[in-house]
């Protein structure tokens, strides 16, 4: 059982919501969501700001994928 089924809360700062996401500290910032902590670990993401962050890096990705599609 993950963390994120026992019930954390999102890691945005100023945001008290359940998390339904983890990923990777360094990627979430780079999206530009102000996570606190540093720059490793862990970053917990609400319902919403999991959606934003999908929404910042949809350029990323598909700069991604035509890379290695060849």
């Amino acid at each position: 059982m993950g963390r994120v089924a026992k019930g954390v809360k999102c890691s945005v700062v100023g945001c008290d919501k359940l998390a339904v996401r983890s990923l990777s500290n360094e990627r979430v910032s780079s999206a530009g969501l102000n996570v606190g902590g540093g720059g490793r670990g862990r970053a917990y993401l609400c319902k919403d700001h999991y959606k934003e962050f999908k929404k910042e890096t949809k350029k990323e990705k598909m700069l991604e994928k035509w890379r290695y599609r060849g």
